[in-house]
């Protein structure tokens, strides 16, 4: 009696026979309570309807649309790169979501293969950008992302640079030695199957990750990889891996970088060399360096040439409104 009530309009459906018929019925509330006038018909009524029409939608995303991603995902490295990340959360996060929307509808992996591609080379920027906007759980979800999309993709050398990118987040969190863990687990996930760019970018990413665990001899081991393995001359992109900028001036500001973390004072030398080549349009790195140059000249107990390189790195680093590269200068400026 009560079912003819309920559907006639005649008697409304109680709190307690929801929770019951929602169970039974596979619907939400609003779709058990709507109005009869306005719910759609059975042939939409269990949404097969709407799904297939994503999925038509996501079948015909073409080589075009797929490089249109990858165009916005570029431009949004570029605007990253010079303004720094704070005013591209709204931009990221939509492109974001238009990648995984088209992946998640997208049946073959004719199809999938590269929107997953672009979604794991979108998530891992989205990632370091917020690392440097200190949101350090949205960074860990996004590389989480960026690794699945590179397994579907079937792309070891994604998947490596996310878990070495992944790992900074472990350091920053007080545990580097996981995250040495995490970055010698990425260099066996591509084995000699990555670029030599990508290789020497893995091993740099170790040397750094030793120099916080307290072990300066596989520090220095990781650097010598490292050089071993960049290739030579000015070229800094990586042709195999459009998110990796390496080449040996890079290198020899990492190096820098980390002789200054284990104390070296040599430091100084391979980053003054660093600062002389740097492409201007980094600010963020060029930031990192003025900092890196502070560390290393706090080493030799040099405060007056610390204090004027922090006062450079705190500028550009609030051109970038770099919160990480903020907290990172501030625990320099109380030991000045």
């Amino acid at each position: 009696m009560y079912v003819s009530e309920w559907e006639n309009g005649k008697r409304s459906i109680s709190d307690r026979y929801a929770a019951i018929l929602r169970q039974l019925l596979g619907v939400t509330d609003g779709e058990l309570r709507g109005d009869r006038a306005s719910a759609p018909g059975p042939a939409t009524a269990d949404g097969y309807d709407e799904l297939l029409s994503r999925i038509d939608s996501a079948s015909s995303v073409s080589e075009s649309m797929v490089k249109a991603f990858n165009d916005q995902t570029e431009l949004l490295r570029t605007m990253d790169r010079e303004r720094g990340a704070a005013g591209l959360v709204d931009q990221m996060a939509g492109h974001l979501s238009a990648l995984e929307d088209a992946l998640n509808f997208a049946v073959l992996p004719s199809t999938r293969r590269p929107v997953a591609l672009a979604l794991a080379g979108a998530s891992t920027l989205a990632a370091w950008q917020a690392i440097d906007a200190g949101a350090v759980e949205r960074a860990w979800r996004h590389y989480e992302l960026a690794k699945r999309a590179a397994r579907d993709a079937e792309e070891p050398m994604y998947l490596a640079h996310a878990m070495g990118e992944q790992a900074y987040v472990l350091c920053e969190a007080g545990r580097p030695s996981l995250g040495l863990d995490l970055v010698r687990d990425a260099q066996r996930t591509v084995g000699q199957a990555g670029s030599p760019r990508l290789r020497a970018w893995l091993y740099a990413a170790e040397a750094e990750l030793c120099a916080h665990a307290g072990l300066p001899d596989d520090c220095l081991r990781a650097l010598d990889l490292a050089e071993a393995s960049i290739p030579r001359g000015p070229e800094a992109r990586d042709p195999d891996m459009l998110s990796i900028f390496l080449n040996g001036a890079h290198l020899a500001r990492w190096r820098g970088n980390v002789l200054a973390l284990l104390g070296d004072v040599d430091a100084v030398t391979s980053l003054y060399g660093a600062l002389e080549v740097i492409d201007p349009t980094f600010v963020r790195a060029q930031a990192g360096l003025h900092a890196d140059l502070a560390q290393a000249h706090l080493v030799r107990a040099e405060y007056d040439d610390a204090d004027a390189h922090l006062r450079k790195a705190r500028l550009l680093a609030n051109r970038t409104g770099s919160v990480r590269q903020r907290r990172r200068i501030d625990q320099l400026s109380a030991r000045v």
